[in-house]
């Protein structure tokens, strides 16, 4: 499927023309996430799970929805991930876009490896590491036990916005974490 990027330059996202072609893609992605991207990891409560508490791992693009190209263009190089709308009720005219990739297979085999070949040039590249490190850490299974967690809770608080986790000033898990160290 041939398409036209943003600044205008035919491309085929799934089969590029040839390596100069990939190559000024990869940029442009690198320095649109730079910009609107975000290496997210959030702990969430589930009672369905061992120690209560879920590690929920996604990679995430903002646009506005006139720019709803931009993230397809995105979502067809990587060849995985969804676009979800969210409609603004604020002062914006426009529904806000989200390309989210959750699945951690797709994470570790299409996400990590990209940004890994192609380095981000921001502070964003600190939080990819630590975005990485994470799924390596629960690919590896060492996420299930609540001390675990708690230690993957306290690198997710120096990302991004850098706020308190609530898993790490919760009482009950407190209390767990010092019963079972």
């Amino acid at each position: 499927m041939s398409r036209k990027n943003p600044r205008g330059v035919s491309s085929t996202m799934t089969k590029p023309d040839n390596q100069q072609e990939r190559l000024e893609i990869a940029a442009w992605i690198c320095g649109f996430v730079d910009g609107e991207g975000c290496f997210s990891v959030s702990t969430i409560r589930n009672q369905t799970t061992q120690s209560g508490w879920q590690i929920f791992p996604e990679f995430v693009v903002t646009q506005g929805a006139k720019s709803r190209s931009a993230l397809e263009l995105i979502q067809e190089f990587f060849r995985c991930g969804r676009i979800y709308e969210n409609r603004r009720h604020d002062n914006h005219r426009e529904s806000l876009l989200r390309y989210c990739v959750r699945s951690q297979q797709e994470l570790r085999e299409r996400i990590i490896p990209f940004f890994k070949r192609y380095p981000l040039r921001t502070e964003k590249k600190n939080d990819f590491e630590k975005f990485a490190r994470i799924l390596s850490i629960m690919e590896q299974g060492r996420h299930k036990t609540i001390k675990e967690i708690r230690s993957i809770a306290e690198i997710i608080q120096t990302m991004n916005r850098k706020v308190p986790s609530r898993l790490l000033e919760s009482s009950e898990t407190t209390c767990l974490t010092n019963t079972h160290e």
